[in-house]
């Protein structure tokens, strides 16, 4: 476990690798090469690939996430960063990320109305 300092810092780190991350898959047109790249070294600083996150199964995904200390509100944003992402790429791994929904609105154990509506929105 992280003491509050460390655990501050890597928050942090997080949020910034999240902040950068998001908007490489929100721009209106495809992914280019640049993107891509930027997409990967943003990944690797989880210490993931894109062929990692179509490769892992959905369970090995989170744990993998967990294990990089991202808590509720990191997963949700990887969980919108996938369901992005499966739409501008070939990699379809929007049931990775309905299933990070599922597992947050589990395991946090507090309801998420936001959650909700994204995972209905993202079942349609």
């Amino acid at each position: 476990m992280l003491n509050k300092g460390l655990k501050d810092k890597e928050s942090t780190r997080i949020d910034n690798v999240l902040k950068t991350l998001l908007p490489l898959v929100f721009v209106p047109e495809p992914l280019t090469g640049k993107s891509q790249s930027d997409i990967e070294g943003q990944l690797g600083l989880l210490g993931l690939t894109t062929k990692d996150i179509a490769n892992f199964s959905p369970e090995a995904l989170t744990a993998h996430l967990i294990a990089c200390h991202l808590d509720w509100g990191h997963l949700e944003k990887f969980a919108d960063f996938l369901l992005q992402f499966s739409h501008k790429t070939a990699f379809n791994v929007s049931e990775k990320g309905i299933y990070l929904y599922h597992y947050i609105q589990r395991e946090s154990k507090s309801f998420s109305f936001e959650i909700h509506h994204k995972l209905t929105a993202a079942t349609k």
